[in-house]
């Protein structure tokens, strides 16, 4: 539906722009962290600007780091015996708003057993270009994405493809379908599609080690959209901060969505920030300590209307297992 719409209907010009200047920016870190800056200095004006661009002055976060130099191509080894080889998707929006997301992931992994590969060539999953319907840009990055872990796998081997981000995991999970009728990629494809998994799934076949740092905070896990709806997991991330020892509740409306959506909160700014609004009501009613969700696009969006801590789960897990307190608690 959304390729036929962009290749039948003409969008007024802002949004054409707006859609173009995301699309080229955000898979892009540098480009990325460089406007996320402008956004940060634009936010004193924010009351004076057109409605499509106060939603990307509000993704701006109040810090804005370098890049991580857990993110460059490498391995990292596993600690104690070598249980599982898996690559994990560093993303691209994820590593600048929090770069502290994939530090906690591969210091959890390589904790449980897993010897973690950052492939050269892997980036964006494609998911922001997808959205807009620009069928063509979303399959060059997956055959990126295809052709960089289809190495890994004949030279290492792989046992899974890991995401820390339901939203990019969804697109990720759809590889195979999208290039389907691609002669070249279809295999290679569906057997990259076949080794994906969730970084909630991974820690649960693995086995969650025992806290070691005392825990008991109360947490409100919000599980997004693309992780309930898209990716079927509802219960996995609960069960794993439960075993960490927190004292997890849920908020109502859980099946509701944040408002964030990809791009739909710049987008659509306005009833992106309504649908904030019900959402935190409905956190702030459990009384946490603590927000915990298992995608970026949530944790930035629903941060942005609390005073609440809102993290990654794999922050408060490796915290429990003997990595830092995550900096958000801080």
């Amino acid at each position: 539906g959304r390729a036929h719409i962009e290749e039948t209907y003409t969008r007024p010009l802002m949004q054409r722009l707006l859609r173009r200047l995301l699309g080229f920016m955000v898979p892009r870190p540098g480009l990325f962290r460089l406007g996320l800056i402008g956004g940060r200095l634009g936010k004193p004006f924010r009351a004076l600007m057109p409605g499509l661009l106060k939603g990307m002055v509000d993704m701006a976060p109040a810090k804005i780091h370098g890049p991580s130099p857990m993110d460059k191509p490498q391995v990292f080894p596993a600690q104690g015996p070598r249980r599982r080889r898996v690559a994990l998707m560093t993303g691209c929006a994820q590593k600048v708003l929090k770069r502290e997301i994939n530090e906690a992931t591969i210091r959890l992994l390589t904790r449980h057993g897993c010897e973690v590969v950052i492939a050269e060539g892997a980036g964006c999953c494609g998911a922001i270009v997808h959205h807009f319907g620009w069928e063509e840009d979303s399959k060059t990055a997956a055959r990126a994405n295809v052709a960089a872990w289809w190495r890994e796998m004949q030279d290492g081997g792989l046992d899974a493809i890991v995401s820390n981000a339901s939203g990019c995991g969804v697109t990720l999970k759809d590889y195979g379908f999208l290039l389907r009728e691609d002669t070249d990629w279809a295999d290679k494809a569906a057997a990259v599609t076949a080794l994906f998994r969730d970084i909630s799934e991974v820690l649960l076949d693995l086995g969650l080690k025992a806290p070691v740092t005392e825990t008991g905070q109360t947490v409100t896990y919000h599980t997004a959209c693309s992780m309930q709806h898209g990716l079927g997991l509802r219960t996995q991330s609960k069960a794993l901060l439960g075993e960490a020892g927190f004292d997890v509740r849920e908020p109502a409306e859980g099946h509701v969505c944040c408002g964030s959506a990809g791009t739909y909160s710049i987008l659509q700014p306005d009833l992106a920030g309504q649908l904030r609004d019900r959402k935190v009501a409905n956190i702030e009613a459990t009384e946490p300590a603590i927000v915990a969700a298992g995608n970026i696009g949530c944790i930035t969006h629903i941060g942005g209307g609390t005073d609440l801590p809102v993290v990654h789960t794999v922050e408060l897990l490796d915290w429990a297992t003997g990595g830092p307190k995550p900096p958000a608690l801080s």
